[in-house]
């Protein structure tokens, strides 16, 4: 048994022998069905992006134009926040799209025809 055991740790058997195939076929069990039960981590994250669409255009040397729908913002338009929060929050906010290497220079909330309210905000890589 022990010399058996030894020999399909260090995988002697000729290929096309019954040991050969047995030992490819533990190998090919333990590839089709292990994902099944554990989690390897390797699923992306589910994380919820905005609702409506976020519209980037290009203003310069690395310089970007965003605007962002006031819903999908988690601050109120007429709020007292200081400004480093205000630029956390739209950071957040923006970071779906552009990622996170976006300085945000500053900030103007909108009103278009329909009386829908969005945030622009400019920024920079």
């Amino acid at each position: 048994m022990k010399k058996i055991l030894k020999s399909y740790f260090y995988w002697t058997y000729p290929r096309g022998s019954f040991h050969y195939d047995v030992l490819v076929t533990l190998i090919l069990v333990f590839l089709f069905v292990t994902p099944q039960l554990w989690n390897y981590g390797d699923k992306p994250a589910q994380t919820a992006g905005p609702r409506h669409p976020i519209q980037v255009v290009g203003s310069g040397a690395r310089g970007l134009l965003i605007t962002v729908d006031a819903s999908d913002v988690n601050l109120d338009l007429h709020t007292t926040a200081s400004d480093k929060a205000v630029k956390k929050i739209l950071r957040q906010a923006i970071e779906p799209v552009t990622g996170d290497a976006v300085f945000v220079e500053r900030w103007e909330t909108v009103t278009d025809a329909e009386g829908n309210s969005a945030w622009k905000v400019w920024a920079h890589r």
